[in-house]
């Protein structure tokens, strides 16, 4: 039987998974307030803003420190890039036609299944992938430090009244 033990995250890799549960919670955040018919325009405006302050730096530290790493034909790699580009398109729509709430399903959905394949299968190829001496590099550009992101944004339309 083939062991199913899943690899422990280096240290480089985790800080990314970090950033992930909080692009999960902005999904979760965009379909509470889809569910609690929030006006689409309010939704808009927080997943702009969270876009602009958390998940296109995101973007930018995964393509600039992590996907450089792979070659330019690896598959997961290509993957990887095109699902960014479609997500930047779909906040440029978004900016542009903050009341279609179908852009924000789209958003929720590709977003949760751009961070899935992440966790599941870039991370552990990276992992396999990157030199040991690589990813000490990786690990030493990050600190841990705390999201404030919330602290900034006072509209928490996704909160249980």
């Amino acid at each position: 039987m083939k062991d199913q033990t899943p690899l422990k995250r280096h240290q480089a890799i985790v800080s990314f998974s970090r950033d992930h549960h909080f692009g999960l919670l902005l999904v979760w955040k965009i379909r509470q307030g889809l569910g609690k018919a929030i006006g689409v325009e309010r939704i808009s405006n927080y997943v702009l803003f969270f876009f602009n302050n958390d998940l296109e730096k995101h973007f930018k530290e995964e393509e600039q420190l992590l996907f450089c790493k792979l070659p330019a034909e690896d598959l997961l790699r290509k993957r990887a890039e095109a699902d960014h580009q479609a997500i930047y398109m779909l906040m440029a729509s978004i900016a542009q036609k903050k009341n279609d709430i179908s852009l924000l399903h789209q958003l929720a959905n590709d977003l949760e299944k751009h961070i899935r394949f992440e966790e599941r299968e870039l991370f552990n190829h990276l992992q396999e992938t990157i030199s040991t001496e690589d990813l000490e590099e990786i690990a030493k550009r990050f600190s841990n430090s705390n999201k404030t992101i919330e602290d900034k944004w006072k509209d928490v339309f996704w909160e249980t009244k």
